[in-house]
């Protein structure tokens, strides 16, 4: 009898094997209790297993499971729509459901090309934006999640990032300069005419879980207001309360985008995800370009439903904000005398930690040796019954992703957790 087993290029970020998982802790078959700092990649953002969020699976699972949205409709998903749109901005009232954030991605890349009928999507370097086809080809967080099955979509164009450290620059000079370059491509290589949209993540994902500077967002709203295109929004990370307000384009007043993405969090495990966009705009996508058979399913919009009623209740996107902030505090205390960290940063619940220096070329002794740090770091926190994951083009940065739930005691044993694994690492 022949037997099987998981691909062997799916290689885990930790050796643990779940055996039950409650709030901020995941318990191992190995009887070790770990706390959980990568939270599925920003996923369970109720923590593991919310009681409320389980009972309306639960019953929900009696129900009916699978009720194909374009076959026939579920109170779930309907509910869901409305609770979702008090959280969205004014104009955005119109939803379209998929499974992951990769077709969701690709749901808003489809979108954009018809309502504009122009070709051209702009992503910002850095970005991530999935594995599927499309969504790889708006990816730059590394050749990773590109490479090896080219030729890719046509129509991208990528424009740089403002990152000051990178670039050595302040803030406001990286800012000017990636919009200068911006303005370069569409003198260059895209012209504006064709320009359907440009799609950023206001904070970076796995390209660094770094801010991206409000100035930016809004010398890219301009623009694209300016030239007939639609400002696309990637909120598959930093959306549902991750960064202390509910959607991370909200710490750049006033903005508000054409086309939302949203995923990870807002089901707290269960797979589901979104675009919103004003009716105006989606009316423009084709009939029949929009479905799927799982879209929307049943379970995960009750799990939605759950979630949203969590957060607001509980309060998770100020405790985030809460939260976030001790844990920034004492990472950097904590980590301020040991010379391989070049940079401690976050906001809410989105935190980072680099190694090495940040201008290190691609393949340089010096990127390699930060990445090596950084992934040695991550293993040793395993051995201090913390979970965290890396990140970054070189894969230089350790991300700490908790639970919105986290307390402030979970807060100050994952950092005094943290501090050990690095200081015994660099042997200090």
């Amino acid at each position: 009898m022949s037997s099987a087993s998981l691909s062997p290029v799916l290689k885990q970020a930790t050796p643990v094997v779940v055996d039950h998982a409650s709030g901020s802790w995941i318990h191992g078959t190995d009887g070790r209790r770990y706390l959980d700092f990568t939270t599925g990649i920003g996923v369970t953002s109720t923590g593991h297993c919310h009681p409320d969020v389980v009972a309306a699976a639960q019953q929900q699972c009696a129900t009916i499971i699978h009720a194909q949205y374009t076959t026939v409709m579920h109170r779930p998903l309907l509910e869901l729509t409305e609770r979702l749109g008090s959280h969205l901005p004014d104009g955005i009232d119109s939803v379209f459901y998929a499974n992951s954030g990769s077709e969701a991605v690709e749901a808003a890349v489809r979108l954009a090309r018809m309502a504009t009928e122009r070709q051209y999507i702009v992503t910002v370097q850095r970005g991530f934006h999935g594995r599927t086809v499309a969504a790889a080809s708006l990816t730059t967080a590394g050749t990773k999640f590109s490479a090896g099955f080219g030729p890719l979509m046509a129509g991208v164009a990528t424009t740089p990032f403002p990152d000051a450290m990178r670039l050595s620059m302040t803030v406001d000079d990286a800012v000017d300069y990636a919009l200068t370059e911006f303005d370069y491509l569409l003198a260059t290589r895209v012209n504006p005419a064709e320009l359907a949209a440009v799609v950023v993540e206001p904070f970076l994902g796995d390209g660094g879980y770094l801010a991206v500077p409000p100035a930016f967002l809004a010398g890219l709203r301009e623009r694209t207001r300016r030239h007939g295109a639609l400002l696309v929004l990637d909120e598959v990370q930093a959306g549902v309360g991750r960064t202390g307000r509910f959607w991370g384009h909200q710490h750049t007043d006033g903005l508000v985008p054409d086309i939302i993405i949203t995923a990870k969090g807002i089901a707290s495990g269960f797979p589901i995800s979104a675009i919103a966009a004003p009716e105006a705009i989606m009316a423009k996508a084709w009939p029949g370009s929009q479905g799927g058979t799982y879209g929307g399913n049943a379970v995960a919009a009750a799990a939605g439903v759950a979630t949203l009623d969590v957060i607001e209740r509980e309060g998770l996107v100020d405790n985030a904000r809460v939260r976030g902030a001790e844990l920034l505090t004492g990472l950097r205390d904590g980590l301020a005398d040991i010379d391989e960290v070049c940079d401690v940063r976050g906001t809410g619940l989105m935190l980072a930690v680099e190694f090495g220096d940040p201008t290190a070329v691609a393949g340089s002794p010096d990127a390699l040796e930060a990445a090596r740090l950084a992934s040695t770091v991550q293993q040793a926190c395993i051995d201090e019954d913390l979970l965290t994951l890396t990140c970054g083009p070189t894969g230089s940065i350790v991300r700490i992703i908790p639970a919105l739930v986290v307390t402030a005691e979970e807060v100050a044993t994952g950092t005094e957790r943290f501090v050990r694994a690095v200081r015994r690492v660099v042997g200090r």
